[in-house]
């Protein structure tokens, strides 16, 4: 007896992801979570092993670690081990959200207030 169906694009089979991750069953400590942002470097390469590649051509455009585990049907913990892969060879970069630039944040508390009051005459 198998336990039930699968689900339909999942292979979670131990030997599979064995070989995907060469063995390995962490990623570099602190360097992803969930929502950090990817974002390839470069073109996949010729021989590169094939969901680096997929990796590459999918975070053309910054996409969180989340949506590149679900793109691949794998788990986040062998997506995240891919990453780091890429991530030290020079191919994506990393970013969490937290650290973006600083026009990027949120306006004075003044401002907010004057909103705030704003929103309630209306």
């Amino acid at each position: 007896m198998t336990g039930g169906p699968a689900l339909p694009g999942r292979d979670d089979d131990p030997d599979r992801l064995y070989t995907i991750t060469g063995g390995r069953s962490r990623a570099p400590e602190n360097a992803f979570d969930l929502v950090t942002l990817i974002v390839a470097e470069r073109q996949p390469a010729p021989g590169m092993q094939s969901e680096h590649a997929r990796i590459l051509r999918m975070c053309e455009a910054p996409t969180a670690v989340v949506e590149v585990a679900a793109e691949l049907s794998l788990p986040v913990s062998v997506a995240k081990i891919l990453l780091g892969d890429l991530l030290e060879s020079g191919a994506v970069t990393a970013r969490h959200p937290r650290f973006a630039p600083n026009k990027a944040r949120l306006p004075d508390l003044d401002t907010l207030k004057q909103v705030l009051h704003g929103l309630q005459r209306l």
